[in-house]
């Protein structure tokens, strides 16, 4: 099956189940989205062990897990983030005596200490920023609380902006990138600079729409016109090639080409989130920014 086939495959079931979740919200969403998070920490896992680095994944795979089940738990950042800071803390402490007691100094205990840690984090805490979001326009006034379609807008964003930008970047760099500058050889030959422009273009305009429509169903937004969101698009057109390349970055020092098979044919769940994973929490801090404007 060809590259576009592939997309065109994931994007048939994945869109609609991702929007199906979000729609329902609460439990349903977090469950299996700590679920995904999970998995997501053991695939970091694996390219350390590539590279003789053993992290604690009894630890690090709930603890990222948690992240999320916690924040779906307390429905807002400031109240999520004392249960997460004292979860970090005891995990972190928990790792660092799991490593003195069955790696020894033989087997890289910091690294898989750190390893742990951070794989946690860069999968858990960022995807955390889901179900906050999706609670922010009610926290914020923006709806009624009994607006089942209002958390749909406000993670449609950054999905919208992330999915969108992603195809724009592929399809101008399938059509006039090959022979173009690159944007990053040493980390992601394939990546182009007409693809890295085609994608913001197409974030942007994701916002915009989005913005239209958000206008419409999220009565008390204030979110200082459609200029604001727009560029706010390209930021997160910018986090999501970060996202990318980050992931990227790690598969070559593990010398893997996916980060799985959980989706035969199409890779690893880490392959399929690695911008959602920027742009999420972008998207949060973005939303709240321009609510203060």
């Amino acid at each position: 099956m060809s590259e576009l086939g592939k997309r065109l495959a994931v994007s048939a079931v994945g869109v609609p189940t991702v929007l199906g979740l979000v729609f329902l919200g609460g439990w349903f969403l977090a469950v299996p989205l700590s679920a995904i998070a999970a998995w997501a920490a053991h695939e970091c896992y694996r390219f350390a062990m590539r590279k003789d680095i053993e992290p604690v994944e009894w630890i690090g795979a709930p603890l990222a897990a948690a992240f999320v089940l916690i924040a779906t738990w307390q429905g807002s950042f400031t109240a999520a983030a004392p249960w997460s800071l004292a979860l970090l803390g005891l995990a972190t402490l928990g790792t660092m005596l799991a490593v003195m007691f069955r790696r020894g100094p033989g087997g890289h205990p910091l690294g898989a200490a750190s390893v742990t840690v951070v794989g946690a984090v860069y999968v858990g805490l960022t995807l955390s920023f889901a179900p906050l979001l999706h609670e922010l326009p009610a926290r914020l006034g923006w709806s009624s609380g009994d607006d089942p379609w209002a958390g749909v807008v406000a993670v449609t964003l950054p999905l919208a902006a992330t999915w969108i930008g992603d195809a724009s970047a592929f399809f101008a760099g399938s059509a006039w990138g090959r022979d173009s500058a690159k944007l990053a050889p040493g980390i992601s030959p394939n990546k182009s600079w007409i693809g890295f422009w085609a994608g913001l273009l197409g974030a942007a305009a994701a916002a915009a729409g989005w913005h239209l429509i958000a206008s419409e169903r999220l009565l008390g937004m204030r979110l200082g016109g459609l200029g604001p969101v727009t560029a706010s698009g390209v930021v997160l057109g910018v986090a999501a090639v970060l996202g990318d390349l980050v992931e990227s970055l790690l598969k070559r020092e593990a010398g893997v080409k996916d980060s799985g098979t959980f989706f035969p044919g199409h890779g690893g769940v880490m392959d399929r989130i690695d911008s959602l994973i920027f742009t999420i929490p972008s998207a949060y801090v973005l939303l709240v920014l321009l609510a203060s404007l």
